[in-house]
């Protein structure tokens, strides 16, 4: 008696729960919800594919399940600032199991292959290839390995463009072709250098725009592949996930006033790179972390804008140490979140959600921009690029019409940074240099640590002598 339509009915159950996975992941109250709800539907998937009636032994199945434990295991267990290079590993690794899948595919099927098919399978393999090495740069630049900062030379578009369109072309031969196997090889290997090419221009400011799109292209490519193996399974995982990673990179873009177009050809970062330097000769207010304290202690608004700073420290449960001793004061807190802060999609809100900050306390740019006129204290721990007033009022800035977040009109503007290096967009910031900015300059994590000590201090002397 056939399985197939008990393994349809997992499939089914499997597609559900991804689509409800993706629904329940837009909002921060029901993310755990869909997180659950996707592991589950990946299990049932892979269970599914287990009673497919084409395995014939299950011993090398087995055998690749241990490996991919073994070393899934410890990749799994990274620091949260280590999520970003993380999640193009991921991106990485599912690109390279595509790209295997249809080179597989191809050499079993060639020469016999349907006009339609071949077309399917050359997007598949195309997109893998680029999608895999595309993913390890990503991952390099994120992980410090390679220059952050891009990386450019005359013609670079020119020689870009020119690998893609020269891939695109041998797919088209291919499709009219099947036989033409000896072509195969270059279709794969180009992709992957294009990949690499592809990101080496992109700045560290770009990444999670990148990262994003990455993410794109692998849905894309796992739907194609979908097509191949004739899984409607994988045709809706792959379309959720391609489509799902190019909304987002429409944000992200939006949120940087940037066209695609501009993210990966624009080399964002490395034109003002030299005018920072130059700028950190100007004058700023410098203080403690008892002078912070002292001036948190007479407010009544806060407003702290977390950024990549704060992930690198690991200060977000400090954070929160200083969230709860000021609400206890009666302090009004809330979280300013910029769509790009960070180096992924959602990076800060992961952090402050880890950290169990409440969710109805992360406010998004759009609907704290109004607040800071009425804040009396802007805190800023790490965020650069997001916080630059040259994005409104420098047309030759880099950044120019990149919302931001406007801290520049709280009445009091701190800045915990280490020290007055500029951001992954390579551009100094006003900000630093403004009259009612106080910069603390040290690690995020000590320093808010010594501010929450100091206001502990500040409360105890308070209650003593209230006693007395």
């Amino acid at each position: 008696m056939s399985n197939q339509p008990v393994i349809e009915f997992i499939y089914l159950i499997a597609s559900a729960l991804f689509i409800l996975s993706l629904k329940w992941m837009s909002s921060p109250g029901t993310a755990r919800r869909g997180v659950w709800a996707g592991e589950i539907g990946m299990v049932l998937a892979i269970g599914g594919t287990l009673l497919h009636h084409g395995i014939i032994d299950y011993k090398w199945i087995a055998i690749a399940l241990v490996i991919g434990t073994i070393i899934g295991i410890p990749l799994g267990m990274v620091k949260m600032t280590a999520v970003p290079q993380r999640t193009a590993l991921s991106h990485a690794f599912g690109a390279f199991c595509v790209t295997l899948v249809g080179t597989a595919e191809f050499y079993l099927r060639s020469p016999n292959v349907p006009h339609f098919m071949m077309a399917v399978l050359c997007c598949e393999v195309i997109l893998g290839s680029l999608t895999f090495t595309g993913s390890l740069m990503a991952a390099g630049k994120l992980q410090e390995v390679l220059p952050q900062r891009p990386i450019t030379y005359r013609g670079q578009n020119i020689v870009n463009l020119g690998l893609l369109a020269i891939a695109i072309g041998i797919g088209v031969y291919l499709v009219l072709h099947p036989g033409a196997r000896q072509f195969f090889p270059f279709m794969v290997g180009i992709p992957l250098v294009f990949g690499v090419f592809m990101v080496i221009p992109i700045g560290g400011a770009d990444m999670p725009t990148v990262i994003s799109l990455l993410n794109s292209y692998a849905g894309l490519s796992a739907a194609a592949m979908g097509f191949v193996l004739d899984s409607r399974l994988l045709i809706i995982a792959g379309a959720l996930d391609g489509s799902s990673g190019f909304i987002l990179s429409v944000i992200m873009s939006k949120a940087m006033n940037r066209s695609f177009s501009n993210v990966l050809f624009g080399a964002f970062g490395q034109v003002q790179a030299a005018a920072g330097a130059k700028e950190e000769r100007k004058p700023v207010k410098s203080v403690s972390a008892e002078d912070a304290a002292s001036i948190l202690m007479s407010v009544n608004k806060v407003v702290i804008v977390p950024g990549y700073g704060m992930a690198v420290a690991q200060a977000q449960h400090k954070v929160r140490e200083l969230y709860d001793s000021l609400t206890r004061r009666g302090v009004d807190v809330r979280f300013a979140i910029h769509p790009v802060a960070g180096r992924m999609p959602g990076h800060m809100n992961v952090l402050l959600a880890e950290a169990d900050i409440p969710y109805d306390h992360l406010v998004d740019m759009e609907d704290i921009n109004g607040e800071f006129p009425q804040t009396d204290v802007a805190l800023v721990i790490g965020a650069n690029d997001v916080t630059n007033p040259a994005a409104r009022t420098d047309p030759s800035s880099p950044i120019y019409g990149m919302p931001i977040l406007d801290v520049d009109k709280a009445h009091i503007v701190m800045v915990i940074k280490r020290g007055m290096s500029p951001g992954f967009a390579g551009i100094d910031n006003p900000l630093y240099y403004m009259s009612k900015t106080l910069m603390l300059f040290g690690d995020a994590k000590s320093f808010v640590g010594d501010i929450v000590r100091e206001l502990g201090g500040v409360q105890a002397e308070l209650a003593g002598s209230a006693k007395s």
